[in-house]
Parts: structure tokens; sequence; C-alpha cells
């Protein structure tokens, strides 16, 4: 379904898209314009329905517009992570052989050492005339329209297959679960090779008639200025982005009138950064999801979180969830079970993995492998990753509690924790954390703090100070590569 063109007709000279870098700011009318375009552009190439078309660039307005071109003829859109190597885009490439790449001038470099036969910067839209003689292909809601590789933390990048069901889906549920209108501004600095970036919040104020302001590099005092100059209604930042934006003056400073709230997805949320956010009276709330599953699942309201903290709702109105034990019954309320989310906005399949497949889409149920717990007013609660739990004297240890109570500390910056391999224990409890203001802690008296509030057998065994914590591609802590600091 081509709901561009459609929005494009009843929101006409609103504001769709604003690229704070190029400072261009598109109405309906134009963009769907340019994604006409672009779709001439991709059929001259001989692109045709099923074909890959993958994009490096950083954020800018001509992702989006190139991806609603593959959604127009049948293509899938494949957006490349710029921040890999060489070696992990060869990877990518060799798996989902795009028949063209298109890139910014910015990676020209890293194109010429990737193996695709025809690759075309960005300026090529520019020298394209709008002779439009090629026939439209009918398009099925199970017709792949992206593929997302994941971030690849735990191995190989998978690449999640997103139809236009998934997608659309996904994005009616956020409007309707979330109350959101088409009044609603919002402010990406998420990357859009990822779900967050296109699927969160993005597609779903497009399709209803919003704005989208595209930004691009990160800077915590940049970002809070946008967000007033564009009298932002919703945004979504990863935990370390809303960390550095509290250390600014501008977050002291700044107003937010028009905010409804500012959300929080990506990984668990410090419960510090609610406290900030409540002391100056913002409505603040996290969310939950996956790139296999929306990623929109759950809603809650700001006055619900500022209650329930730490919670990430109930579920959202087009989609089921259940958790389920370690012994595959289903969980109680106060009961630990990985979650597991079924709706038409859950993906196809990996990209040509269809083992991988088998394993984690299960009768329609997608196996996430975070684990939650439902309190007995039905809000969830996420506990860790299921690969994260740490068996230590045979006490099931989740490091999330471990880490929130960790930075309730006044001189504790970031904390994560993990499990290492020890004869005694079979994986002892070990704590990486950064201090504020180069305090000095000692391991006494951390273990000590812990104690007031953690059982002893959640205690680290061992805390380990670093200047900074590693961060994946999109600002979570890399918990891989923690390990490989042992």
């Amino acid at each position: 379904m081509d709901w561009l063109t459609k929005r494009a007709s009843l929101s006409r000279d609103k504001i769709a898209l604003i690229d704070i870098e190029s400072e261009k700011n598109l109405t309906y009318k134009v963009l769907n314009e340019h994604v006409n375009r672009w779709r001439i552009i991709l059929l001259s190439k001989g692109i045709d329905k099923g074909d890959c078309v993958a994009a490096i660039a950083q954020n800018q307005v001509e992702l989006i517009e190139i991806m609603f071109a593959c959604g127009k003829i049948g293509a899938i859109f494949v957006p490349l992570n710029w921040r890999l190597s060489i070696y992990e885009l060869k990877y990518i490439i060799d798996d989902c052989s795009p028949k063209i790449l298109l890139y910014n001038e910015k990676f020209v470099e890293q194109v010429q050492d990737l193996n695709v036969n025809h690759a075309y910067s960005l300026s090529l839209f520019h020298h394209q005339n709008d002779k439009d003689d090629f026939c439209s292909k009918e398009i099925d809601d199970e017709d792949p329209w992206l593929i997302i590789y994941t971030g690849g933390t735990t191995g190989k990048p998978k690449g999640v297959v997103l139809t236009h069901q998934s997608i659309n889906w996904n994005a009616l549920n956020t409007i309707i679960s979330w109350g959101l209108t088409g009044e609603e501004t919002t402010l990406t600095y998420m990357p859009l090779f990822h779900t967050g970036g296109i699927n969160a919040l993005s597609l779903p104020i497009l399709l209803n008639g919003g704005t989208v302001v595209i930004g691009n590099h990160f800077e915590a005092k940049e970002a809070l200025y946008y967000l007033k100059k564009y009298k932002c209604t919703i945004a979504l930042f990863v935990p370390t982005m809303y960390h550095m934006m509290q250390q600014t003056e501008e977050f002291e400073k700044l107003e937010f009138p028009e905010m409804k709230v500012f959300l929080s997805g990506g990984a668990p949320c410090p419960l510090s950064i609610y406290q900030h956010f409540a002391k100056k009276g913002l409505p603040f709330k996290e969310g939950y999801g996956l790139t296999e599953a929306g990623p929109n699942n759950f809603f809650i309201t700001p006055k619900e979180a500022s209650i329930k903290k730490g919670s990430i709702g109930r579920p959202m109105i087009f989609n089921d969830i259940k958790l389920l034990k370690l012994n595959g019954e289903e969980a109680k309320a106060s009961e630990v079970g990985e979650i597991l989310i079924k709706g038409k906005h859950s993906f196809k399949e990996y990209w040509n993995n269809p083992a991988v497949t088998a394993e984690t889409l299960i009768a329609g149920w997608i196996y996430t492998g975070d684990l939650a717990i439902m309190d007995d007013d039905g809000y969830y609660y996420i506990v860790g990753r299921k690969n994260d739990m740490i068996i230590s004297g045979g006490e099931n240890v989740y490091p999330l509690e471990i880490e929130q109570w960790l930075c309730e500390h006044s001189q504790i910056d970031e904390a994560a924790v993990i499990g290492v391999s020890d004869e005694k224990w079979g994986e002892k409890v070990t704590a990486f954390i950064t201090l504020t203001n180069n305090h000095l802690l000692t391991e006494e008296g951390l273990k000590a703090y812990c104690l007031t509030k953690l059982a002893a057998y959640k205690v680290p065994k061992s805390f380990i100070i670093l200047k900074e914590l590693p961060k994946t591609h999109v600002g979570k802590i890399d918990k891989k590569s923690l390990k490989s600091l042992l």
C-alpha cells in the first residue's frame, strides 16, 4: 500500500521532514515527489521487485526517500551501519547481495573496498530526469520492505526481514496505543540504519502526518537546543544520550512546554535518569522493543511511569505478550520469564538463515531472549537478557538489578555487571564502573554499599574501575567488549 502518496494528498503543505545538517525542509508533497524521482532512478538502474538496494550514509533525508521508493516498487531497502569495519560491511554485502549500493560521498573509500557491481553516489538524484515510463507492480503485505542487520554483539549480524505488514502494523499500533496525533514533532538522532531511528517514531509520525526532524552527529547541548527550537512533542533517546544531556547546563536552564514525553529505549534505563526528569517536572518513560518486533510493544503513561519506575508498561493493542519460564510453563505475577511476542508487526525471517529463524520464531511467537516479570497490576519490568543471567553458587543473578543499584550511588557514573567463569562459584559476579569527578572508591566500600540492598550472593565479587564503558554503535553498553578486557 503506497500510503505516502495518500498522506501527501491529505497533508500536502505540511512539513514532513527537516534535515538539520542540510537545512532541508520537505513538505509531504515535495517528499512524495522526491520519492517518485528515486523510484524512477531505481527502475532505470534495473531494480525489480525483490531486489536489495543497499545504502550507506549518515542520517539524512535521502535515506527516508530511498526507503519509500523501494517500498513503491517492491524492492528491499538495506540501510548499512556506516560505523562498521570494512570486514563487517563485506559480510553484510555478501549476505544480502544488493543489486546496487547508494552512498554518501564521505564513504567513497569504503565503497571501493566492497564487492558490489553497481555503486552510485546519492548525487545521482540531481542528474536524473523525471520521465516515468515504467509499469508499477502490485505489492503484497507480506513482501519484504526492509532488511535491518542486528548489531552482532552475540555473533555474526543477522538480517531481520521486515515486510510492509510488519512496518505498517507497528506504525498503526504505535499511533493508536500511544495516542499520537498529526501534530506530533519528533527529533531523531537514532541512526537510520537502526529500527529505533526508522520504526520507533519516524514512520508512525509520518504515517499520521506529523513532522520528523533528523539530526546527524549527536551532541547533548545541540540536541536539547533543537528539541526546544522545533517544539518537539515526543522524542526517543537511548539512556547514554540522556545521561549526557543531564550533565549540561542547557538541561537545567531550558524548558520544554510542548513535550508530551521523553522516551527512553535501546537498553534498560537507570532510575537516576527518572529522578533528573522528575526534578524538572518533565514527562519521562521507557519502552521496550527489538528489531524483530516493532520495535514498539508496550505502553505506559508518564504518570504511571513516575509511580511504576522502571516499568515498560502493559502490552499495546495489536500485539500479544507472554512470559515463559525456563521449564516451559507460563510465568505468574512476580515470576521471571522470557518475553514472547506475537503480532502482525513481527518480522518475517532472518535473511539466508532458516535455522536461526526456526529457533526464534515458533508458532508465530518471537522468543526474544529478554527476561521480565509482571506485577500484580499487569505492568512489565525488564530483568535482563537470558544470555546475561549469571548462575553463581547455584543462584540466578540478574545483572540489571545490581546495575540499577550501583547507578544510585552518588559517585558512580555508569555500571555494567557480567558473569565470569569461576571454579568455586560457577560464575563470578563482576562489576565494571566509571566514577564521577575522579572520586576514589574502595572495593570494600562498594561491597558494603551493595549489601544495604542486595542479597550477599548478588554482590559483585570484584569491581573494575574504567575511565569509560565501551558502547555499541547505537549507544548500548557493550558487554561483549567488557569480557574481552578480562
